[in-house]
């Protein structure tokens, strides 16, 4: 029957799908390609069905080691096969030109960066690249009660973790003098004035559309009591816009453009105590510098009327201002208002906790900069507000990590077994089972391992497993102790599997993260601790490493007082 059908052919297909998928070959996918390539020879299923069958149930009990082996003399060009690439590239910009936009990303210097900054700076950056044009860095730092002198060098230390490179770098406190000269042209020209009602009567005013008598005042009147706030002969007051407080948009009704601050500047000191609102240092700054495309998110859509207007009053060039949607994680808060309070309880253990979404933490867990990347491009620029899995994060990272991350065996909750009549042998075990360039871990046994307790409570006392990549041995009891004993080296189809290390191991404590929060409830179950077996060889993966833990996950490698740990990445 099947001496018709070059049996080959059907295994290369089979070994080519075993290596695909961890050493098992699916059935009905090998049986696809089968039947792709015979469909024009006239053989009938009849034949094939029975023939894959046989040639797959032999691939399933070879190694992985064993599986590309023999691909590699039956079909090398089947292991190196070209996958399609996905790329990820961002919309065209509207009214854009080749060499001549400028974008730029405004952190405030308040605390470390989060995934959400990563979307806007990534946006920002790679629409910079993307026309050949100008990418600007600049600290919006005009609040002196937040920022703090370390986080200008810690945001653009993450920034350069991500892969950005800006061509220029300024804070916006550095231009506080030029500041100065435009909240005086508007309120020259009538456009501002300076306001001394109290907080709670501006509140009222704004909501019933009500303006109040400060708003009559005369430009001259204005411009002494403005000079008396500059000087500090006058301690009270805030300079808002000359809106229009009958707007059915609030953000119109005479928002605030400077407000008195008499806190320490981390840069400045107690040279200014007045200082711009957002709304003022944002427009002005996005055009005085040149940014022809700024970005900035969703939340942000009611004070777009604001921000024109303001610069039209000023007679100052407008930018092609763009918003998206914030990016949200399920059960990983991107508010600092979330944040800080977690790291001041001592909740989590700082802004780089792995179960945060800062980047610090993200990378101390084991994400690649790229993976970030890939994941904000993918998500594009909509405004549909959405909240996504960090699983999406996950799946691109583990993309990035599978075909170069080494693995090695480790044993959770070990249990110590002897093997009765163990050979002794050094075993050469791939670091890969597909890459080669990685090389092999040798390692030498007796007759003492240690196994995961769970596999030992799930054994029947006579079943015979294998020790992963080593041999067969058979359970002969486990009271008072495990007792095994030697079978033989080949494979044993279907049989059970179990990762396994020497007396010669490192001891390790892997952290898993789960969710932080559910809904707005804190996890107290967040961050799990595992005490485990790594096998010896690990000592030689340098820290910081992301490697894989067979049948656990990916693994970034460190030390906490000066033990060796493991902080789990994904599966």
């Amino acid at each position: 029957m099947s001496a018709h059908i070059p049996e080959t052919i059907i295994r290369k297909y089979a070994l080519q799908n075993a290596i695909l998928f961890n050493g098992h070959a699916n059935e009905k996918a090998v049986l696809g390609k089968v039947i792709g390539h015979f469909k024009k020879n006239g053989i009938s299923l009849k034949e094939l069905i029975p023939l894959t069958q046989k040639i797959v149930t032999e691939i399933n009990t070879l190694s992985q080691t064993q599986q590309t082996q023999e691909l590699e003399k039956l079909a090398p060009e089947l292991l190196h096969k070209e996958k399609k690439e996905r790329t990820f590239k961002l919309p065209p910009l509207f009214h854009a030109i080749q060499n001549q936009v400028i974008t730029r990303f405004p952190p405030e210097p308040n605390g470390y960066l989060h995934i959400g900054h990563a979307k806007a700076a990534i946006i920002d950056y790679q629409y910079a690249k993307m026309y050949n044009g100008k990418f600007i860095l600049r600290f919006d730092d005009t609040n002196p009660e937040n920022a703090q002198p370390e986080f200008y060098a810690a945001q653009k230390e993450d920034l350069q973790w991500l892969g950005i490179h800006w061509d220029e770098e300024y804070r916006t406190s550095d231009h506080l003098p030029q500041h100065y000269r435009f909240a005086e042209q508007l309120i020259t020209q009538g456009d501002a004035y300076v306001c001394t009602c109290s907080p709670d009567d501006i509140k009222t005013n704004r909501y019933t559309k009500k303006p109040c008598s400060c708003r009559s005042q005369r430009p001259y009147d204005n411009i002494q009591k403005w000079h008396d706030i500059l000087l500090k002969k006058q301690d009270t007051g805030i300079l808002r816009l000359k809106g229009d407080m009958q707007s059915a948009n609030t953000a119109m009704r005479d928002p605030t453009l400077f407000r008195i601050i008499n806190s320490s500047h981390p840069i400045y000191g107690t040279t200014y105590h007045v200082w711009p609102t957002y709304d003022f240092a944002g427009a002005v700054e996005d055009s005085i510098s040149g940014v022809t495309h700024p970005f900035r998110t969703k939340e942000y859509e009611l004070r777009d009327e604001c921000y024109f207007y303001l610069l039209d009053r000023l007679h100052l060039r407008k930018p092609y201002l763009m918003e998206f949607a914030r990016l949200s994680i399920t059960g990983m808060p991107v508010s600092k208002r979330k944040i800080k309070p977690l790291i001041d309880q001592g909740i989590v253990h700082g802004f780089d906790d792995i179960r945060l979404p800062t980047l610090r933490g993200l990378k101390k867990r084991g994400i690649h900069s790229k993976a970030i990347e890939q994941f904000v491009l993918s998500q594009g620029i909509s405004k549909v507000e959405s909240v996504v899995p960090f699983g999406l994060v996950e799946a691109m990272n583990k993309k990035l990590l599978d075909p170069i991350t080494q693995r090695y065996f480790f044993v959770p909750n070990p249990t110590k077994i002897q093997v009765i009549n163990a050979p002794t042998i050094t075993k050469s075990i791939p670091l890969h089972p597909t890459n080669k360039t990685l090389g092999y871990r040798k390692i030498s046994t007796s007759n003492i391992f240690y196994i995961p307790a769970e596999d030992v409570k799930d054994l029947k006392v006579g079943e015979i497993f294998r020790l992963k990549d080593l041999y067969n041995i058979k359970l002969v009891s486990t009271t008072p102790n495990v007792i095994c004993e030697f079978m033989s080296y080949d494979l044993i189809s279907d049989s059970r599997k179990i990762q396994w290390c020497t007396q010669d191991h490192v001891p390790l404590k892997l952290f898993i993260p789960h969710l932080l929060f559910h809904g707005e409830e804190f996890n107290p179950d967040s961050l799990e601790e595992i005490n485990g077996f790594a096998e010896e060889a690990l000592k030689q993966v340098s820290l910081g490493s992301v490697i894989q833990f067979e049948r656990v996950g990916f693994v970034r490698i460190d030390k906490e007082n000066n033990n060796l740990v493991g902080y789990f990445t994904h599966k």
